[in-house]
């Protein structure tokens, strides 16, 4: 028996004795099911329920509901039955969820409202491992005398996320850490999820019209294998806490001890972005907002790295007013920093040079031989999208996110038409999705921010174009 700072009792026969049990009551209690049988029949159940949903809707409608009045409940329930299963099932599931919930913010408000709620649950919640189950890790991990390198071990887990969950404790030296365990069978279930969800991509269509999940469900799978070796993120971890150590913006927590599923770091205090953006002061919106901008813009340049998800769970702020940053599984390696090339090409568009844009594009392979379109009708895709660098500041909101999204989405506009033909480089795949997922954020926040400043002081190209001096 054994006692956590919550003074909970945890047996640890309870997990062996579970884990017998059935993969549906495995999810619930924490492991991850690893037969696919069984996470198919969980996903499977997401186009049945909303095919039974559509079915109930015309009944409905037959007895005098009016469509919109009809459409909008289906659409609440059709998004509380997704992202209930994509939280229960963890993995690439949950994963997926995390990722979508920094795009809320582009969704219109009749869209977004039934469903908000349930998204913000996914960046920090899931059901946990037994107690048996979390010490099974640490004795892998750690060795089974892993108790002596803690003081306490606190075995109610603070948080969790899609492939692991956090555990505070006290080191032997009287630190107190955040131990990140990676749940039992979560590479298979993760590779398994990303297929299956990859097959009912068209789903996410019908809780947001426009929205296509495949280009991101494909970047995710590209990276799942270096998420799950935790040795690559506590390094990933160390060369961010080197570049920001001492930082008076930035707080990055630094590692104690690291093993390929687990890591300790220090434990970090503060309030988490979720909370702001639910209730915070326009101040604290306004800090946190131009603090992870600073953190998108700079870490390529300091650390050689880019923070790659950009989920409100990963941030807070802090007493002393620094943004901490935490969950560096998953990052871009960029040892030069951002591509020069990409700073040039924004920076044309912010001047508005629609030749010299076009034909850069042609150069980096954003449009491909052979297509015909023209310097204006570029500008006129991307014109809006660069309106946080026009400014010294920009105020991030919904309604400029969902005009956005709206302005490029809707096939019967110009603009989505062009963004059709248009390609994305791979090599720039990623760096474009975690810009796309800070904004995001921000938007969340409604935060004014420096980003042309910021842009002119640590993005390559940038400033070149019209020779602005680095600040």
């Amino acid at each position: 028996m054994a006692v956590g700072h919550n003074g909970r009792v945890a047996d640890r026969s309870e997990g062996r004795s579970r884990r017998r049990e059935g993969d549906d009551t495995a999810s619930q209690r924490g492991h991850i099911p690893q037969r696919r049988g069984a996470r198919t029949a969980k996903l499977a159940s997401l186009p049945l329920g909303v095919a039974g949903r559509a079915t109930l809707g015309l009944g409905r409608r037959i007895s005098g509901r009016s469509a919109d009045e009809v459409n909008a409940e289906l659409q609440a329930r059709t998004a509380e039955q997704l992202f209930t299963v994509l939280g229960e099932l963890k993995g690439g599931a949950m994963k997926l969820g995390q990722a979508l919930s920094v795009f809320e913010a582009a969704l219109p408000d009749e869209n977004a409202a039934p469903y908000r709620e349930a998204l913000t649950k996914l960046q920090e919640a899931a059901p946990p491992m037994p107690t048996a189950q979390v010490r099974s890790v640490l004795d892998e991990q750690f060795g089974t005398r892993w108790r002596e390198r803690f003081r306490d071990f606190d075995d109610t887990p603070a948080a969790a996320a899609s492939i692991g969950q956090v555990h505070k404790a006290v080191w032997s030296d009287g630190r107190v850490v955040a131990v990140k365990l990676q749940y039992p069978g979560a590479g298979p279930a993760l590779l398994a999820d990303l297929t299956q969800l990859t097959r009912f991509a068209w789903l996410f269509g019908r809780v947001s019209p426009g929205l296509d999940v495949k280009p991101l469900l494909s970047e995710i799978r590209e990276r799942v294998l270096e998420e799950l070796d935790y040795t690559l993120e506590a390094d990933a971890q160390r060369a961010f806490a080197s570049a920001f150590a001492d930082d008076p913006d930035i707080a990055v927590p630094r590692v104690v001890a690291s093993a390929p599923k687990a890591v300790v770091t220090e434990w970090m205090d503060g309030t988490q972005l979720s909370s702001i953006i639910a209730d915070g002061t326009q101040q604290q919106r306004d800090r946190a907002g131009s603090m992870m901008a600073l953190l998108h813009y700079s870490a390529p340049a300091r650390a050689g790295l880019l923070h790659a998800d950009p989920h409100p769970g990963n941030f807070r702020l802090l007493p002393d007013g620094r943004l901490g940053v935490i969950d560096f599984g998953a990052v871009a390696r960029l040892p030069d920093g951002y591509p020069a090339p990409l700073g040039r090409l924004t920076r044309l568009a912010v001047d508005n040079d629609p030749d010299a844009v076009l034909a850069l594009m042609r150069d980096l392979g954003f449009v491909r031989p052979g297509i015909q379109v023209s310097g204006q009708e570029v500008m006129d895709y991307l014109g809006p999208a660069v309106d946080p660098l026009r400014e010294p500041s920009f105020t991030f909101s919904r309604a400029w996110l969902q005009q956005q999204a709206s302005r490029v989405a809707d096939p019967r506009r110009a603009e989505a038409q062009v963004g059709r033909q248009l390609n994305l480089p791979p090599s720039y795949l990623l760096i474009h999705r975690v810009t796309l997922g800070s904004i995001g954020v921000l938007c969340q926040l409604g935060a004014t921010a420096p980003f042309r400043r910021l842009a002119e002081r640590w993005q390559p190209g940038f400033a070149h174009e019209s020779g602005d001096v680095d600040a």
